[in-house]
């Protein structure tokens, strides 16, 4: 094989790899299976929390994702600073895993 072939070859691979493990984004249907069967906690506990951070604060997004067979729940709020924030939540545990300005 050539070497212009094998980088294609390998550049394609790494492709496929990364896509893999790039975050699962899960539809509502998901969630709420999830939910049911005891695998997360309830988004509102985690929201709940999640605002208890930054008291005024205006919630902007909140989306449920799978990454490495881990669930996590990404929520965006807009603080009475006018900051938006980032903040990754375990959806099993509740357990802060992230919460930084977001760019």
């Amino acid at each position: 094989m050539s070497p212009s072939r094998m980088a294609r070859a390998f550049t394609l691979s790494l492709l496929a790899f990364c896509s893999l493990a790039m975050a699962r984004d899960l539809d509502q249907d998901e969630a709420l299976r999830l939910r049911q069967q005891g695998v997360i906690l309830p988004l509102e506990q985690l929201l709940n929390q999640a605002l208890a951070r930054y008291p005024g604060a205006r919630l902007l997004e909140a989306e449920l994702e799978e990454k490495h067979d881990k669930f996590v729940y990404e929520v965006e709020l807009l603080t009475t600073a006018g900051v938006v924030r980032e903040i990754k939540l375990d959806a099993a545990s509740g357990d802060l895993l992230k919460d930084e300005e977001d760019d």
